[in-house]
């Protein structure tokens, strides 16, 4: 059980894998005045980064699960390098369907909503983990503005235009699954550039050592396409937050 190798190899130096920078991270941790002993739970937790410094600057305790092996061990390296690997456990498994065996004071699902089927299906899941009063975190990409056809939606990596929505229209969306949005934290595009392109140096880096293996073309597909692509389409129409819901 594993994520597609590729995605290994790509984000294998990225600490977040997703456009939010560490600073945000930082503040979206103090937005939510989370105290000492919070009980966090992190279905698709990465490289760990989230639960780690949160552990180390707000003592909180938690437990993150990501289907990669990669992002699994090294988010257990960076829980020892912080000092709270007594307070968050990484496991490697699926994270669809997971529910926690004690409720959490905050349940996240930070930009893999596919493991519910959709943003509707990851809430009723993080809901089933949370005690009553908690908070809810959702990441999901949204339109900065309408793409002007399919095509253009697909350069963005969507598989059309209807699989996103502007951001006042998400905002609304969360209303009508039956929660309040308490706080959120947007990508910037300095977010965006270093998540996009710290892959670049990734892969390359990578093809260098490793000419002749099975993924070598595809790889250097991807570096040789990918910075054009991104400047051209999604730097330019998507859009990325992570969003607080508290049931009504």
């Amino acid at each position: 059980m594993d994520i597609p190798r590729i995605f290994n190899i790509t984000e294998s130096a990225h600490r977040i894998h997703n456009p939010i920078t560490p600073d945000k991270l930082a503040v979206l941790g103090a937005a939510l005045r989370l105290e000492p002993g919070a009980r966090v739970l992190d279905l698709g937790s990465g490289s760990g980064e989230m639960l780690c410094t949160w552990a180390r600057d707000h003592g909180i305790v938690g437990t993150g699960i990501d289907m990669s092996s990669v992002f699994t061990a090294q988010a257990r390296r960076r829980a020892a390098e912080l000092g709270v690997a007594d307070r968050v456990t990484f496991v490697h498994d699926d994270a669809a369907g997971h529910v926690a065996a004690e409720k959490v004071d905050v349940a996240a699902c930070v930009g893999a909503t596919w493991i519910g089927g959709g943003v509707a299906g990851t809430i009723a899941l993080l809901d089933r983990s949370l005690r009553d009063g908690g908070i809810m975190l959702i990441g999901e990409p949204y339109w900065r503005r309408l793409p002007p056809s399919d095509d253009v939606a697909r350069r963005c990596l969507a598989g059309a235009i209807s699989d996103f929505l502007l951001l006042p229209d998400l905002l609304a969306s969360f209303g009508r699954l039956g929660c309040d949005v308490v706080e959120m934290m947007l990508a910037d595009q300095d977010g965006w550039d270093r998540y996009e392109a710290a892959k670049w140096l990734t892969m390359r880096r990578w093809l260098d050592a490793n000419p002749d293996d099975e993924l070598a073309a595809e790889v250097r597909s991807l570096l040789t396409t990918e910075p054009e692509r991104y400047a051209a389409f999604t730097r330019e129409y998507l859009g990325w937050g992570v969003f607080a819901l508290m049931r009504r």
